[in-house]
């Protein structure tokens, strides 16, 4: 036998709804206007407008600048976190090693040089004296979230053959660097337009991945 939901729950259900669609409005358009304009100059009021709903509204979401602009960081770089590490499935039976790594660095790489990626990392190292916390929330969810993942990784390959490490953590950072220190250097000093191309950043990933199994492969 089936039920369906009273009327009282399909309206609370409906406004659930309604809330998250103008949290995630507020979200989109505060992301926009921090971006854009950084955080002294960032207002309340524009954020509201953009997001087509009350200042009030604005408030019961978020009660102050600050909280919203700790949640955009926070929200991004997981997200961006789980794009690069949580769906990338394992190395199948029979692939060839050096194409998988080739594949996890091209993902890491496309996916952390986006302008707005770049833009909220250079406005964070920007307000790091106003925000101490939020530069260390930032290095948390994404280099040192990229080198754990990195590492338990590695000790997965390792334990089928497929790799000599016998320091894990080591390796990662290695691996890290070795894929992502020129080009976030480049895209982080430069601005935006020198963000390397997608051909130029396989070639990259080609190249950092044989440096890499040169001294870890099997």
């Amino acid at each position: 036998m089936t039920t369906t939901p009273s009327a009282s729950a399909s309206e609370e259900l409906e406004q659930q709804g309604r809330s998250a669609q103008k949290r995630r409005a507020i979200l989109d358009a505060a992301t926009g206007v921090f971006l854009q304009k950084g955080y002294l100059a960032t207002n309340m009021d524009e954020i509201a407008a953009l997001a087509a709903v009350s200042k009030q509204t604005v408030y019961k979401n978020f009660p102050g600048k600050e909280t919203l602009f700790v949640e955009i960081v926070s929200s991004v770089t997981s997200r961006t976190g789980d794009r690069v590490h949580n769906e990338m499935p394992d190395l199948a039976d029979g692939e060839d090693v050096a194409e998988y790594l080739q594949r996890y660095a091209y993902r890491q790489l496309t996916i952390v040089l986006t302008p707005r990626v770049m833009q909220l990392r250079r406005l964070v190292i920007g307000e790091v004296g106003r925000f101490p916390d939020l530069a260390k929330a930032l290095f948390d969810g994404g280099p040192k979230r990229a080198m754990a993942a990195m590492a338990a990784l590695f000790v997965r390959l390792a334990d089928r053959g497929l790799l000599a490490i016998d320091d894990p953590a080591v390796a990662a950072s290695q691996f890290n660097w070795l894929i992502m220190g020129e080009p976030l250097n480049r895209a982080m000093l430069l601005g935006d337009d020198a963000i390397p191309k997608p051909a130029e950043l396989r070639r990259h990933a080609a190249a950092g991945v044989r440096v890499f199994l040169a001294s870890y492969g099997k």
